[in-house]
Order: structure tokens, then C-alpha cells, then sequence
């Protein structure tokens, strides 16, 4: 199934057990308090750790995602009623309604081409207020993360509350150019599999400052791991990016 870790339930669960909170969201909740932003968008919120958090602490959070399970799951999450949860893409964002705009879980990387990725940008520049800020991940393709994706080195094994134990690994099919295929696979039980397959484009630091600043935004800062580490240092292998919105005709 294409991305069934968002779409099918048995995988979107297995997805809310393996990824917890981390230092990934320790690091967003910093950087969203640098400065005021009483109105926030979670883009690509999937299941809602963090769009829920953000809520919690204070903010008008809408999170916005394409999956109905993963949403479903969101939903029903405790906290969830603080979050205003919509089911679409960037056709379904409003003009100039927010402070700042979060895209975490490296969703940017599933916008492939150049086209999608600068449509992306360009709708999420209209949805801020101008000043307002963009801030999301990508992993740095120098890192060629993508080389550990294989059964032996990315093979893990998640628990599922009173559901036992879910072996999973990930199997890369193609990279061409910073373009990586690979299919996810599941043991879900002795007699039942499951597999899901996506795709990511690894943009290097150069082509996101690049794409960035073509779609309104001026680059604040790039770090390179979540301790703030600077760009090709440290383990993380990690692009966070801050950018501003730049104001209407500038």
C-alpha cells in the first residue's frame, strides 16, 4: 500500500507506537517559543503528538493532513478537542491566517518534483502572515541515510499495548539524484503481513535555501541536528530550517 503507515489503521497504530516524543519535538516546541505565534499550522500533522502539545501549551493550532486514519487517530488522542483538524493538502489552506507554519516528520521530502515542492512552499508563504515563520526538517542527502534502509541495519521491532510484538524494516527499490523508492515491511502476526511504499526527494542545503527564498520566505537560520549543531556536523544528518515570510511585494 502507497504510504500505508498514514492510511491503513493496523499501520498508522504501529506508527504511533514507534515514533514518541524525541528530541525532533523538543526542539520544534523551542524554536515555535522563540517568538509570539499565537496561531499555528501543523502541515502534514499525521496523528497529532505534536500538533496536540502545541495546543496544550497555549497556541490556536490547526493541523492539516491528507490521511483519514491518520487523522481518525489524532482525533481521538486526549487533548484533541483543542486542535481544529482538517483532511487535505494545500488546496484546503486559508490566506494569511497564521503566525507560523510547522512541517515536521520530514513531511517536505514527500513533495518530489520541483513543481510540487514550490506550489507547497508558495501556498504555505500565502496561509502566514507576512513575518510570519516557516519551520520544518529534511534530512541532509549527505548523510545518504538511505543507505542504512536495508533488513539487516534498519530492522526494528515495536511493541503494541496488549497486542505483542510488530517486526518491521525498510527495503530502499531506487535512488536516482536524490530521489529514494522503498517499501516499509510489517510482520504483523505468523500469518499476516503488510508492506507500504513511498517516496522522498533528499534536497541538498543549497536547493532549499534556493526553493525557499524563490517562494517569499527570507532563510532565518539551517541547523544541522537537533542540538543546533551546524549544517554537516554531528550524527543527525538533519536540515531544520527557519525562514520568515517576507511582506507582499518585497
Amino acid at each position: 500500500m502507497h504510504h500505508g503507515e498514514f492510511e491503513d489503521p493496523r499501520l498508522v497504530e504501529i506508527y504511533d507506537a514507534e515514533f514518541v516524543w524525541g528530541y525532533d519535538d523538543d526542539l520544534f516546541m523551542a524554536l515555535l517559543a522563540e517568538r509570539n505565534a499565537p496561531r499555528v499550522l501543523d502541515f502534514g500533522c499525521g496523528t497529532g503528538r505534536l500538533a496536540i502539545a502545541m495546543a496544550e501549551a497555549g497556541h490556536e493550532v490547526t493541523g492539516v493532513d491528507p490521511a483519514r486514519a491518520s487523522l481518525d487517530a489524532a482525533r481521538r488522542k486526549p487533548g484533541a478537542d483543542r486542535v481544529t483538524w482538517i483532511e487535505g493538502s494545500i488546496e484546503v489552506l486559508p490566506q494569511r491566517t497564521f503566525d507560523a507554519v510547522l512541517l515536521t516528520s520530514h513531511v517536505a521530502q514527500f513533495f518530489v518534483s520541483d513543481e510540487q515542492w514550490l506550489s507547497a512552499l508558495r501556498a504555505l508563504r500565502r496561509c502566514l502572515v507576512p513575518g510570519g515563520r516557516l519551520i520544518f526538517d529534511s534530512r541532509d542527502p549527505d548523510d545518504r541515510r538511505w543507505e542504512r534502509w536495508n533488513p539487516v541495519d534498519s530492522r526494528r521491532t515495536v511493541i503494541l499495548p496488549g497486542r505483542g510484538e510488530i517486526e518491521t524494516w525498510t527495503e530502499v527499490n531506487a535512488e536516482v539524484d536524490g530521489v529514494v523508492s522503498f517499501t516499509r515491511h510489517y510482520v504483523l502476526t505468523d500469518r499476516d503481513e503488510a508492506t507500504s511504499t513511498a517516496t522522498l526527494r533528499f534536497r541538498s542545503e543549497s536547493e532549499i535555501r534556493t526553493t525557499v527564498e524563490a517562494a517569499g520566505f527570507d532563510v532565518d537560520r539551517i541547523y544541522g541536528g537537533w542540538a543546533k549543531e551546524p549544517v554537516g556536523t554531528g550524527e543527525d544528518g538533519e536540515l531544520i530550517v527557519l525562514a520568515v515570510a517576507r511582506a507582499q511585494g518585497r
